[in-house]
């Protein structure tokens, strides 16, 4: 079951995202990140259908786990860097207490609500990015991480 406690094992790292992958190219590279991704840490990416933004928060909001530890990717949130990233990750998985749910909006944004309950909001860049090439950027992110937790080489 999604979001359960116990010794970090039942923990996992959800991706909520407004639309759908469409092309090819980010399709495979997304999947391919996930593979990687699998190998340390259990990842789900959800899907939403494209709507109005009181809808898609609806939806977002029935997809959120109690257990989960929010993290908004909003531009106007705090920017962080790779290891900022990396620490923000860690420590929700040292204490074991929260899986990590990212929610990645649609076109228009999140809503006001959507931002108030997450638990922090986080910014890549103040450029703007389509969204299946913004959660390619993610998941690469995602896996960095993972491989800096684990104290392996990653290449630059």
């Amino acid at each position: 079951m999604r979001g359960t406690r116990g010794n970090g094992e039942d923990l996992m790292i959800t991706i909520l995202c407004v639309g759908k992958l469409k092309e090819q190219y980010l399709i495979k590279m997304c999947e391919d990140y996930k593979t990687r991704i699998n190998k340390y840490h259990k990842l789900e990416i959800i899907e939403i259908k494209d709507s109005n933004k009181e809808e898609e928060c609806k939806i977002i909001e029935k997809s959120i786990s109690k257990y989960d530890h929010i993290l908004a990717l909003d531009i106007d949130g705090k920017t962080v860097n790779t290891e900022e990233f990396k620490e923000i990750i860690e420590q929700r998985f040292t204490n074991g207490e929260s899986s990590i749910c990212f929610i990645i909006g649609g076109s228009y944004g999140l809503t006001e609500k959507i931002k108030q309950i997450s638990n922090q909001r986080i910014s890549f860049s103040k450029l703007t990015f389509p969204h299946g090439l913004f959660r390619a950027i993610l998941l690469e992110q995602i896996y960095r991480s993972m491989k800096l937790m684990n104290n392996e080489k990653y290449h630059k």
